[in-house]
């Protein structure tokens, strides 16, 4: 008696063909740096336009959303997410997002559907300028359930040395500027799926689950446009733990970040997750609450860089401003 790989339940014929549907969307990516294409043992990019470049990565995954995205059956969002988690947060230093790896495993691999989920990737590296390198797609039976399917993704940015942004120039009276989510983006979701039961239900006219899966925003485009114009002393992406969290990572010692409530415009998915019996404080604490991300720049700058970002189709507003103080985020 003979076993096969597929005996085992691993068809590489599927992987293979899942390929060959992934690299029409993967192409669409590339650039003149980028030296070679899928196939190769390492992607090889060329960053010779840099006087002293400083490389910035980020890694992370889709979390929970996936579970939202697989009883909704729609695959081909969740990708934009993977890659908006990465480049989002080394765009806080003022990073180019240069390039992108996927990683995707599954208990059984169906081509289609791991098409459709490359395509969401290679449509976030198009919206954050990146080039879509290269992959990992590991069927691995038994490990996990027929249909299971999680997603991560690595981001490799570069800047100048001497352009870094890093915070450490933050000082009392500057303002806190907001871009505003697209809702919850891809954190919180093992409790957003303990509070909606129903992604069906609708909320003023549209389904739950088409709101929850509403990708994450990337902010990569219109901020590095805004760089070139103004100085912006610090930059957080506002994801697990939501502004109590990551706001003060771009803060230096002995200065706080004060941000007033009352100025959040707050989307009403936000509200509808609350009345399910959310304490205020949990939901600061867990969601973003409509702000993706916050740049820190000089009061004298605040209206100009507002009006900068809504060219670049961002509507930006002021939520507050910094003082000095412990660094731990103050809410009012």
């Amino acid at each position: 008696m003979s076993i096969s790989y597929k005996d085992a339940g691993v068809n590489k014929e599927e992987g293979y063909k899942a390929v060959e549907l992934m690299k029409k969307a993967v192409s669409k990516t590339h650039n003149k740096s980028v030296l070679n294409g899928l196939g190769s043992f390492g992607a090889m990019y060329e960053m010779s336009q840099y006087k002293n470049p400083v490389l910035v990565s980020g890694t992370d995954g889709v979390g929970t959303k996936l579970e939202v995205a697989f009883k909704m059956g729609v695959y081909n969002t969740v990708g934009i997410d993977a890659v908006a988690m990465c480049v989002n947060d080394i765009l806080c230093h003022g990073a180019k997002p240069m390039f992108f790896l996927d990683y995707m495993a599954c208990g059984k691999l169906d081509a289609e559907k791991a098409a459709q989920l490359v395509s969401g990737v290679a449509e976030g590296c198009l919206q954050s300028g990146s080039a879509l390198v290269g992959g990992e797609t590991a069927e691995m039976p038994g490990f996990y359930k027929d249909g299971d399917y999680d997603i991560a993704g690595f981001s490799v940015g570069v800047v100048e040395k001497d352009e870094i942004i890093n915070g450490s120039t933050v000082e009392e009276g500057d303002v806190l500027i907001a871009l505003p989510s697209s809702g919850v983006h891809s954190n919180g979701f093992s409790l957003v799926r303990r509070l909606v039961t129903d992604f069906d239900e609708e909320l003023n006219g549209k389904k739950i689950g088409e709101i929850l899966l509403e990708p994450t925003r990337i902010y990569v485009k219109p901020v590095l446009a805004l760089l070139e114009k103004f100085t912006v002393k610090g930059m957080a992406h506002i994801t697990g733990g939501g502004l109590p969290e990551n706001l003060p990572r771009t803060i230096r010692e002995g200065y706080q970040a004060v941000v007033e409530k009352e100025k959040i415009r707050i989307p009403e998915i936000f509200r509808y997750l609350q009345s399910k019996g959310v304490p205020e404080n949990e939901m600061y604490g867990t969601f973003n609450m409509g702000v993706g991300f916050v740049l820190v720049v000089a009061s004298e700058d605040k209206e100009a860089v507002i009006a900068e970002l809504k060219t670049h189709g961002e509507e930006a507003y002021e939520i507050g401003y910094i003082k000095k103080g412990d660094k731990d985020l103050c809410l009012i």
